[in-house]
Formats: structure tokens, C-alpha cells, sequence
């Protein structure tokens, strides 16, 4: 498969160097990831950089390997990763386990929250900080989430669908966080829920942390991005800037069906 880029810049740039090189270092890069489920091969030699910072829509039609890639990233047990590297911050990830990639600072929101049944929204919260490297503490993650801090008391698996996103996005800052993967956080929400997340993740975007989204809904992933990248059965079809892809029609027709 043809891989069309509009941005050769990607894999260049980055804040870091290399002392032996001189050479820059993106913040985070992944470098031809392969991944299967038992036999399955999902994903297939998946590429891609980030600066730190940044936001990045990893787009693409449903079973494109979107959220297989960052199942990868973060190191979950399926898909199993056999072959690639996965860097954060000068650490090699693909070396760690799930739990090691957490300390490390990846924290994964996955589609369906994972909110913890019989445990208030507050004890959610305060149990992301039982292991080693706490990131932002109760006042402060209320103070963003004022919704959480009304209901603080109440069952975590009782609020409603947004709520619970607003949680699980919360309980992912209660880490030291150096990169959120968001999959899916739109998905099931009213559209009025839905721009209160998007201004959540913007304001996460305004602190300087660095996200990577997957969401069916591309225009509005695209509209929250920095950079894209869509994937096409396994493979990485586009890289560009998000404005690459909103201007682009016959792009997204092609590999988005927008």
C-alpha cells in the first residue's frame, strides 16, 4: 500500500537531541509496530512521531487497527506486539509490560471506561494512585472537573455516559501522565455532552499534554488536532497536519467516508 504524506517534518521534529547524533528526538515515536490477535494480523507496520505536546488523530474506517495500535502502545496483552519499537521520552516501551508502560507515564482510556463497580467516583480516583507515580491530585483534578466534585460520593458505574468519560479521563491524570491515548471518548454521547468533553480535552491540549485520540467521529477529532494519521487495514495510509486532512475531501471520502 501507497502511504501519502503531506508532512515530512513529523519524524524530524521534537524537542529533544540526540547527544551522540546531534539529531532531534520526537517525544514519542512508534516504529514499524506489527501485532496480532492469535493469527490475525492487525497491525502492520505502523509508524508514527509526535512532539511533545501535541494532539494527534489516529483516524480511519472501523476495523482500520486504530484501537489495536494503541492497545500496542500501551502495552496491553492483546493485541501481542512481535515486532517494532515504541519510545516515550527516551524509554524503550516496547520492553515493558502493561503495568510498567503505565509508570512510565501511558495512560489509556479505553472505550468502555473501565469505571471500577461499588467504588464512589472519589475512591475511582484515589486508587489510580496506590501504585508509585501520582499525577495530579483530588483538588486539582475537581477544580477541572467540578461535575466529579458534585458527585464525588456517588458509585462511579451510576453517572451517566459523559460523567463516566469525564471520570475516566480524570482517573488517567491522577498518574504522572506523559501521554493519554483517548479511544473513542465521544462514543454514545449526546452532542451536548459531547462539547463538554471536547473542551475538557481542549484544556488538556492547553496544558501541554501529550494525546493521541482515536474517534470515529473524524471532523471532530481533526478539529482538536495538531497532526493526523489515518490508518487503512493495518497500515498507515496518511500522515499530514490536521488542516492536510480537513481540506482534503477526496482523502477523507477515501479513507474516512466524509
Amino acid at each position: 500500500m501507497s502511504v501519502m504524506t503531506m508532512d515530512s517534518s513529523i519524524a524530524a521534529a521534537a524537542p529533544a537531541t540526540d547527544a551522540a547524533t546531534g539529531r532531534e528526538k520526537p517525544f514519542f515515536a512508534a516504529s514499524d509496530m506489527h501485532a496480532y490477535y492469535g493469527e490475525s494480523y492487525i497491525v502492520q507496520g505502523v509508524s508514527f512521531d509526535i512532539r511533545q505536546g501535541e494532539v494527534l488523530a489516529l483516524l480511519g474506517r472501523n476495523g482500520a487497527g486504530k484501537t489495536s495500535t494503541l492497545r500496542a502502545i500501551a502495552r496491553v496483552d492483546s493485541p501481542g506486539l512481535v515486532k517494532g519499537e515504541i519510545w516515550l521520552d527516551g524509554k524503550p516501551v516496547h520492553k515493558m509490560k502493561a503495568f510498567e508502560a503505565a509508570r512510565a507515564g501511558i495512560q489509556l482510556v479505553p472505550e468502555d471506561r473501565r469505571i471500577i463497580q461499588g467504588l464512589t467516583v472519589e475512591e475511582n480516583l484515589t486508587l489510580a494512585q496506590v501504585a508509585p507515580g501520582a499525577g495530579w491530585d483530588l483538588e486539582r483534578v475537581y477544580g477541572h472537573f467540578p461535575r466529579l466534585a458534585e458527585r464525588r460520593r456517588q458509585e462511579g458505574v451510576t453517572l451517566s455516559g459523559g460523567e463516566q468519560q469525564m471520570l475516566a479521563i480524570a482517573r488517567a491524570l491522577m498518574r504522572d501522565i506523559k501521554l493519554l491515548l483517548l479511544d473513542e471518548p465521544y462514543e454514545g454521547l449526546a452532542p451536548v455532552i459531547v462539547r463538554e468533553i471536547e473542551n475538557i480535552v481542549n484544556e488538556i491540549k492547553s496544558l501541554g499534554i501529550t494525546t493521541i485520540i482515536v474517534e470515529q467521529n473524524a471532523v471532530a477529532a481533526l478539529q482538536l488536532a495538531d497532526r493526523a494519521v489515518i490508518l487503512d487495514t493495518g497500515e498507515v495510509a496518511f500522515t499530514g497536519t490536521a488542516k492536510d486532512v480537513l481540506d482534503n475531501a477526496e482523502l477523507r471520502q477515501e479513507y474516512l467516508a466524509i
